[in-house]
């Protein structure tokens, strides 16, 4: 997940114990593969624990002492804008599914007021409409993200303190950028699965309830978001059964709503460890 890993095999784990605990986190973090809902999620608790061991580190005193006096160094500047950054990402992310989760909602309503068996035209080119637009934004977002991979300044001169809780503190802003962008990604149901894999899921939701029984208990909640991805939908989707339809729309809307419980508590997170960084520059 992050290439910035190699900077924290010096990190003085003795002198503070709490290390380890953060380091089993970065760790498990830098080896996950997560592209599923479920491992998403997994990898947001994650990094929740991880910003809780990273407050309790901060709050050590010889930590507290060496941030408060080296808080002009240049490394603080950047550490405080990419924090900053970082709340802004995890917020835009929770908007957006939170957005993406009312645009199902909206898709089942409309179906459940029509009398056809099967969604129509105009429900399909409303619901379209919307992931098209919520994907434009999550692209946007995701050609803005480069400025998180930019290298760190070097600290040549500074405590093993000072390089323990910087190293840590940067590598654990390159990890959850990419956590967070996965989670965009899975929710712009692009890049996720093979064209074929696509409309197999696509065809198997205009057959009967007992396969779409069996495709749920196959499929991670991740696939109904590209499988109802707008340029899928808009090319297949017209004749598929109502039910069936209404059956994947609450399985994604559930899939969002649990990112969405997730990025509320990543973002609580983020705030506690720029406060707890803010007060022990002012210590």
């Amino acid at each position: 997940m992050s290439n910035f890993h190699s900077r924290s095999n010096s990190l003085p784990s003795k002198s503070h114990p709490v290390m380890d605990e953060i380091q089993d986190h970065l760790c498990r973090l830098r080896d996950s593969e997560a592209t599923s809902a479920k491992s998403i999620c997994s990898n947001l608790a994650c990094l929740i624990k991880l910003h809780e061991e990273i407050k309790n580190l901060i709050q050590v005193p010889s930590i507290q002492q060496a941030i408060s006096h080296d808080q002009c160094g240049t490394w603080i500047n950047e550490i405080l804008e990419g924090s900053l950054r970082l709340v802004d990402l995890c917020g835009f992310s929770r908007d957006v599914v939170c957005l993406t989760k009312e645009c199902f909602q909206d898709f089942e309503s409309s179906i459940r007021r029509n009398r056809s068996e099967a969604a129509t035209a105009k429900d399909i080119d409303s619901y379209v409409a919307s992931r098209k637009k919520i994907n434009q934004m999550i692209n946007k977002s995701i050609k803005n993200m480069k400025s998180f991979n930019q290298n760190f300044t070097p600290l040549l001169e500074k405590t093993e303190d000072l390089k323990a809780i910087a190293t840590v503190l940067k590598e654990m802003e390159v990890i959850s950028s990419s956590v967070l962008k996965s989670i965009l990604i899975l929710v712009s149901g692009e890049k996720r699965r093979s064209k074929q894999r696509s409309w197999l899921l696509l065809s198997k939701l205009s057959q009967t309830s007992r396969v779409c029984d069996e495709m749920e208990q196959e499929m991670d909640g991740g696939d109904m978001l590209h499988a109802l991805n707008a340029n899928m939908l808009q090319k297949g989707m017209d004749k598929i059964t109502k039910q069936n339809v209404l059956r994947q729309l609450k399985s994604s809307e559930m899939t969002t709503q649990d990112l969405e419980e997730g990025l509320t508590s990543f973002f609580r997170s983020l705030v506690k460890t720029r406060v707890s960084l803010l007060n022990a520059l002012s210590h």
